[in-house]
């Protein structure tokens, strides 16, 4: 582990997993725990790969290159699924995600990568296994009550996701080859969770998250913590989900300029200069987009498991991996230091490189910016990332 330079950033997070597991000094004896951080890994690599708990287990004992990056030998001991199961457990009825999340946010804030350049809000359906309950049993879930039949039976209640929600998805239909626009459009059933993020325009990192049921109103989360109101810049970009007269008046009241789409108006063709101005604002609002389509293609971002607290942490842990996959993607618009080597200054260059990706092993490859392979291949972690911080993330 020590011969991999960079690694500490990984031990900041020691604390607050010391702090929440809260597990035993040993002096009474019994088994000793695995250790944190070991396991923290472990965690970052099952997630980066969507891999089972058994699966986990299978890769580490079967690929070196998992090995070395959780720094075990052929000997050492290796946690198995239950151990991981049960690491990942404690930690989502803790509810350390958030408080994790805030200590990598202030690792970057202290290497100078302040939130800049204006912030994009947007949220996208997280899926989760469909419920088959009656009318009635639905009409009980929504009022927030637990049916008789339910309490009595333990089991059956475990496998009953109760926060989850039923919204329609609404979809324009495409205009036909003759010219003519369908006057019916799609509407499609969803059932799952919603994933609201916000990221600063420069950097691109998600700086706030907040997982909810999927039936949640995106507008309505922008005055709930959404905001990074340590943003240097004061614009905000989203899509016409956002537009409403209150959140254009709490914006006005916090200082923030709104740059939000403004709607079509009803049973009326949408104004020219409306229709110029909504293009603009995508141009800086898709990239929050690509957010997204880091987290479902690699991550494959879907809640196989019951309520809304380990939703949550199935919500969180693809947030924070994509925001540290997203500092190995700032050497191109940073120069390295020439006082240490393989570090990454947070200013920027005249001379913009590519992202380079170097494996360690005896078969070292490059991987360059811009590639994109059609085939889905497991993360190595034996893969250094020169990321801005000049520490290896993954």
């Amino acid at each position: 582990m020590e011969s991999f330079p960079g690694l500490w950033i990984l031990r900041c997070f020691r604390p607050d997993l010391d702090q929440v597991l809260a597990y035993s000094d040993g002096s009474k004896g019994g088994r000793p725990p695995f250790d944190v951080v070991l396991m923290f890994k472990i965690l970052v690599i099952q997630t980066l790969n969507n891999l089972s708990d058994e699966r986990t287990e299978y890769l580490i004992n079967d690929r070196l290159s998992f090995m070395r990056f959780l720094g075990l030998g052929l000997s050492d001991r290796v946690p198995d699924a239950k151990t991981v199961w049960l690491f990942r457990e404690r930690l989502t009825q803790a509810g350390a995600i958030e408080g994790l999340f805030n200590r990598f946010d202030a690792t970057l804030r202290n290497a100078g990568y302040l939130p800049m350049s204006r912030q994009i809000l947007d949220a996208t359906l997280v899926a989760a296994p469909k419920q088959r309950n009656t009318n009635a049993e639905k009409a009980d879930i929504r009022a927030g009550r637990i049916l008789q039949d339910w309490q009595d039976k333990p089991a059956k209640l475990s496998h009953k996701d109760r926060h989850a929600r039923w919204p329609l998805k609404f979809t324009k239909a495409k205009r036909q080859d003759d010219g003519t626009i369908p006057s019916m459009d799609l509407a499609i059933l969803f059932f799952g969770y919603k994933s609201h993020i916000s990221i600063d325009r420069k950097f691109q990192p998600i700086r706030k998250w907040k997982a909810t049921d999927a039936a949640t109103s995106d507008g309505a989360r922008l005055r709930e913590g959404l905001f990074d109101r340590s943003n240097t810049a004061s614009d905000v970009w989203s899509d016409t989900a956002y537009r409403s007269k209150t959140n254009e008046a709490f914006m006005e009241k916090h200082g923030f300029v709104s740059k939000v789409h403004r709607k079509k108006p009803h049973l009326k063709p949408m104004p020219r200069h409306i229709q110029r101005s909504n293009a603009g604002k995508s141009v800086i609002r898709s990239r929050i987009e690509h957010v997204f389509a880091d987290q479902k293609s690699q991550t494959g971002l879907f809640v196989r498991t019951v309520g809304i607290t380990r939703a949550t942490m199935r919500v969180g842990w693809p947030t924070s991996s994509t925001t540290c996959a997203t500092l190995s993607s700032w050497s191109g618009s940073v120069r390295p230091r020439s006082s240490a080597a393989g570090a990454i200054s947070p200013h920027g260059s005249k001379h913009r490189g590519k992202v380079t990706l170097t494996t360690i092993n005896q078969n070292a490859i490059t991987l360059k910016s811009g590639d994109r392979s059609s085939k889905k291949r497991l993360f190595d972690p034996s893969i250094i990332c020169r990321s801005p911080l000049g520490i290896v993330i993954l």
